[in-house]
């Protein structure tokens, strides 16, 4: 049988995301298939293939897609599931549901779920889901505009250079792929000058980093966005205004939270979000390169149904 609320269930397996995925869509699809549920399995071949399994899902009437992987796997499944442009209504879509097996599974810490396979199939079979916003991100200029969507967060400035270092240094390095762009970042950007407009205002200041999150952990269990809720139509927006060994330093306050105390750290609540900068700076989201600035980040509240 399928999904007793849900129908059809489709797992879409990322190996790329980390050695053991493969290992937790075979032991979430035995502990499923143990309740009574059957499902199918993708296993993805390479960059966009999750995105393309997914819309296809959605189009043949899928009630609950599994993205088995990290953060970047969680993002392709999204921008298969959702159209950007023409978002629509969540209760036409699929279920999104999550196993994490990746380098980095933020995203469901914020929701308690980054646990097993044993324990995430109750909650898998379970009918209980709770809505999730997503980000509407638009980056660059009118001749190289791209447009995607973000589950967990966006960053423009130094967190998008670690992020693009890492994705050009090989997979099988895990979660060592970022503090190593960590290190070269560190060594390589500057501040720059940015213009931050959001529903309160315009800030303008030399900036190392600015932060757009929906989820409240990123970069690998780090509490960056305390009082972020990914269901309240709200973006947290935060202003870096240290260097990059400011932001290095404060790893021990992003640990909990306190670094929102730092005199050097802004924060705002905002539904949308630009970034304009002297420079061009990278822009990543859940860990994925974008592109450049400038970025603007819009929210669209109670995008998907996530499976809790």
């Amino acid at each position: 049988m399928s999904h007793p609320s849900l129908g059809p269930v489709l797992l879409v397996a990322n190996p790329r995301a980390g050695t053991g995925t493969r290992d937790a869509a075979a032991r979430t699809a035995a502990l499923l298939a143990d309740r009574g549920i059957r499902t199918e399995t993708a296993v993805t071949g390479g960059p966009g293939d999750a995105t393309a399994v997914a819309a296809e899902a959605a189009r043949r009437g899928v009630g609950l897609v599994v993205a088995v992987g990290g953060d970047g796997t969680v993002h392709e499944v999204v921008n298969g599931l959702v159209d950007p442009g023409a978002p629509g209504d969540a209760g036409t879509r699929p279920v999104l549901g999550v196993v994490p097996a990746g380098s980095g599974s933020d995203l469901v810490r914020t929701f308690g779920l980054d646990r097993p396979p044993e324990v995430l199939a109750a909650h898998l079979a379970s009918p209980h889901t709770t809505p999730l916003d997503l980000i509407r991100v638009e980056v660059g200029g009118a001749s190289d505009r791209r447009v995607r969507l973000a589950a967990n967060a966006v960053e423009v400035g130094f967190g998008g250079t670690v992020a693009a270092v890492a994705a050009v240094l090989p997979r099988r390095l895990g979660a060592g792929r970022y503090r190593a762009g960590i290190v070269v970042a560190w060594g390589a950007f500057r501040r720059v000058g940015m213009r931050v407009a959001h529903d309160g205002g315009v800030h303008e200041a030399a900036l190392c980093n600015v932060v757009v999150a929906n989820g409240q952990f990123f970069g690998g269990g780090l509490h960056v966005a305390p009082r972020s809720l990914p269901d309240d139509g709200r973006l947290d927006l935060q202003a870096w205004g240290g260097s990059p060994t400011d932001v290095v330093r404060a790893a021990r306050l992003l640990r909990d939270g306190s670094h929102l105390s730092r005199p050097d750290v802004r924060a705002w609540s905002t539904a949308s979000v630009t970034v304009e900068t002297d420079r061009p700076v990278r822009v990543e989201a859940d860990g994925e390169p974008l592109g450049r600035s400038p970025v603007t980040c819009t929210v669209l509240p109670a995008a998907v149904r996530l499976k809790v």
